[in-house]
Protein backbone atom coordinates (compact mmCIF):
# COMPACT_ATOMS: atom_id res chain seq x y z
CA UNK A 1 0.00 0.00 0.00
CA UNK A 2 1.90 3.06 -1.80
CA UNK A 3 -0.42 5.40 -0.51
CA UNK A 4 -0.34 4.74 3.40
CA UNK A 5 2.49 6.44 4.65
CA UNK A 6 2.66 9.57 6.84
CA UNK A 7 3.84 11.93 4.35
CA UNK A 8 1.02 11.15 2.04
CA UNK A 9 -1.21 11.43 5.22
CA UNK A 10 0.14 14.74 5.97
CA UNK A 11 -0.53 16.29 2.40
CA UNK A 12 -3.84 15.25 2.40
CA UNK A 13 -4.46 16.85 5.69
CA UNK A 14 -2.82 19.98 4.81
CA UNK A 15 -5.61 20.05 1.39
CA UNK A 16 -8.09 19.93 3.43
CA UNK A 17 -10.29 23.69 4.01
CA UNK A 18 -11.46 24.47 7.53
CA UNK A 19 -14.24 26.11 8.21
CA UNK A 20 -13.04 29.74 9.39
CA UNK A 21 -15.14 31.07 12.81
CA UNK A 22 -17.65 32.93 11.02
CA UNK A 23 -18.71 30.26 8.56
CA UNK A 24 -18.90 27.66 11.79
CA UNK A 25 -21.00 29.86 13.51
CA UNK A 26 -23.66 31.13 10.93
CA UNK A 27 -24.05 27.38 9.68
CA UNK A 28 -24.67 26.40 13.42
CA UNK A 29 -27.01 29.24 14.00
CA UNK A 30 -28.62 27.93 10.78
CA UNK A 31 -28.90 24.41 12.00
CA UNK A 32 -30.28 25.22 15.13
CA UNK A 33 -33.14 27.18 13.61
CA UNK A 34 -34.10 24.68 10.92
CA UNK A 35 -33.95 22.29 13.85
CA UNK A 36 -36.27 24.53 15.67
CA UNK A 37 -38.59 25.00 12.94
CA UNK A 38 -39.09 21.07 12.44
CA UNK A 39 -39.63 20.63 16.14
CA UNK A 40 -42.59 23.21 15.97
CA UNK A 41 -43.97 21.84 12.69
CA UNK A 42 -44.58 18.47 14.42
CA UNK A 43 -45.62 20.07 18.07
CA UNK A 44 -48.62 21.44 15.80
CA UNK A 45 -49.14 17.81 13.81
CA UNK A 46 -49.34 15.96 16.97
CA UNK A 47 -51.44 18.56 18.44
CA UNK A 48 -53.88 18.28 14.98
CA UNK A 49 -53.68 14.48 14.90
CA UNK A 50 -54.32 14.40 18.35
CA UNK A 51 -57.72 16.80 18.30
CA UNK A 52 -58.58 14.94 14.96
CA UNK A 53 -58.61 11.42 16.94
CA UNK A 54 -60.21 13.34 19.89
CA UNK A 55 -63.06 14.17 17.45
CA UNK A 56 -63.45 10.96 15.79
CA UNK A 57 -63.51 9.13 19.29
CA UNK A 58 -61.17 7.12 19.10
CA UNK A 59 -58.85 8.49 21.85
Amino acid sequence: MKWFNLSAIWKEISKIRWPKKEDLLVNSVQVIIFTGFFVIYFAICLVVISALLNALGVL
